[in-house]
């Protein structure tokens, strides 16, 4: 059977065929310890020990089948018999004084660029900053992975200790003892509404004949009829379904996302700014507080986003910006499993209040109010259902999700390893996540947890956001009056 991209996947195809200023790559900057003597390992030594990893990585040595989605079927990964590593792994220079700043500009210009469809869709660069240390820049494309299946790729080239561990060939890269693999968490019973949704993540039947595939959607439409008719059960599911994509539908759809300077035409370039924070002092926020950790994440952003709406004169929107955020729905079972896993929910960002303590209580309101309503069940339904339509279609129902009447921008708020990791003896000192940008979206987030540290990287439009830093220090700064909120708020204050 055909290994054939996921109408999900695909999906992310069709955002960059739809405009040449969508970039639909995913992607991390790891800043290292220095080796032994400084610098980074040998470029060779990387290369074999990828060759070693690619057995744990399947699709890595496989390509599109064809470069374009659209038509009847969407494309295949097939082995690409080109493939070599030195095409995937390569080196590359800072300018000077080749310190933190240059790697975050030249960062921000390595993610301006395209993956070259007609070959892996994954790279990652190594380079040398001048006090020792050395950083390893992936892109991989989010048609291959999403942001949770990447992390679980990520421990997979990566260690827990200095020593090098064996691979899943039995090699042990660069003579060291051999060590075990991360530990996997063990299986668990998924809750229901992800058991339900977790049935995007299955890829539809291989299958090269339109009139089969049409054939074979009625049958499922027919069985699906008889099964609802045999148990209730599933009457009572379809009926809570199609309530869920009612609502979505009316909610954020029929009422659009407010009208922002962050959603306009944009260009090719990117720009990154990255701060980090600790993880221990926004749990701290959130024990004295109230809430969750995502909570004071998105409540820090929308404090950021206030300061950059006051900073270009707008009026701020009273119902707040709205933001969509990945839901992970990967099972404990689904590691190092290629492709997405994800449904989104639609967050409202209180930026209309100045005050962040009342900010911060409305967050939480908005957060309850997504707990019990049905808005995840609706969004993987809608996702279902574009499942089933021929890509022609799906291309344009692709690009309709990810409009800009959907949502003002895009929040990632994606867990790591609270252990330090190693690349050839290599202490990983910092991760800086990224996340794409769609068409008309100027300014995404990413936020990622490594080691006891929240890392914050804004990925925006190099055009149309040249005040990136005053978003960059009003999150900063609002993480800071939540720290004081919370130093007020505790017992011993």
């Amino acid at each position: 059977m055909e290994d054939q991209l996921s109408a999900l996947d695909a999906t992310f195809l069709e955002l960059e065929e739809g405009d040449p200023s969508a970039h639909m790559h995913i992607g991390a900057v790891m800043v290292m310890e220095p080796q032994p003597g400084g610098g980074a390992p040998q470029l060779e030594q990387i290369h074999e020990d990828v060759i070693a990893r690619l057995p744990d990585l399947p699709r890595y040595t496989h390509r599109l089948s064809t470069v374009r989605t659209g038509g009847l079927h969407w494309p295949s990964w097939v082995k690409h018999a080109g493939f070599s590593v030195d095409r995937h792994v390569r080196r590359a220079a800072l300018p000077p004084p080749a310190g933190i700043d240059e790697l975050v500009e030249w960062a921000g210009e390595y993610f301006s660029h395209r993956l070259d469809r007609t070959r892996p869709l994954w790279e990652i660069v190594v380079l040398d900053l001048a006090d020792g240390r050395w950083a390893m820049v992936t892109k991989t494309h989010h048609c291959l992975i999403d942001g949770v299946g990447s992390v679980d790729i990520g421990n997979t080239l990566l260690d827990t200790q200095p020593e090098r561990r064996v691979s899943s060939n039995g090699q042990t890269n660069g003579g060291s003892p051999p060590r075990t693999r991360l530990a996997e968490p063990p299986a668990r019973e998924l809750p229901r509404w992800r058991r339900t949704v977790s049935r995007l993540a299955q890829p539809p039947l291989a299958v090269g004949d339109a009139a089969l595939r049409a054939a074979q959607s009625g049958l499922h439409a027919v069985g699906s009829a008889a099964g609802v008719a045999v148990h209730p059960s599933r009457a009572r599911d379809a009926v809570h379904r199609s309530r869920a994509l009612a609502e979505l539908l009316v909610r954020d759809e029929l009422v659009s996302a407010p009208k922002s300077s962050l959603n306009q035409p944009i260009g090719t370039g990117r720009r990154l700014a990255v701060h980090s924070a600790s993880l221990a002092e926004l749990k701290g926020i959130k024990n004295a507080l109230g809430g969750t950790l995502n909570d004071v994440v998105l409540a820090a952003t929308a404090g950021g986003l206030r300061r950059l709406l006051e900073h270009r004169g707008e009026e701020m929107p009273e119902v707040g910006l709205r933001a969509m955020v990945p839901v992970n729905i990967r099972a404990a079972g689904d590691r190092l499993a290629m492709g997405n896993r994800i449904t989104t929910l639609f967050v409202h960002l209180p930026v209309a209040e100045a005050d962040p303590r009342r900010r911060y209580k409305r967050q939480m309101e908005e957060a309850e109010t997504l707990k019990s309503g049905n808005q995840a069940t609706g969004s993987t339904t809608l996702i279902d259902l574009t499942r089933h339509m021929p890509p022609v279609l799906h291309s344009f129902m692709a690009r309709s999700m990810y409009a800009t009447r959907l949502f003002n921008l895009t929040i990632t708020n994606v867990p790591g390893p609270q252990l330090p990791l190693y690349y050839f003896g290599s202490k990983v000192e910092q991760i800086w996540p990224l996340v794409p940008i769609a068409a008309e979206h100027a300014v995404g987030l990413a936020v990622f947890s490594y080691d006891g540290t929240l890392y914050f990287c804004i990925n925006a439009d190099r055009d149309t956001v040249p005040d990136l830093e005053i978003l960059s220090d009003g999150i900063k700064d609002a993480l800071a009056e939540l720290g004081e909120l919370a130093h007020d708020h505790s017992p011993a204050a």
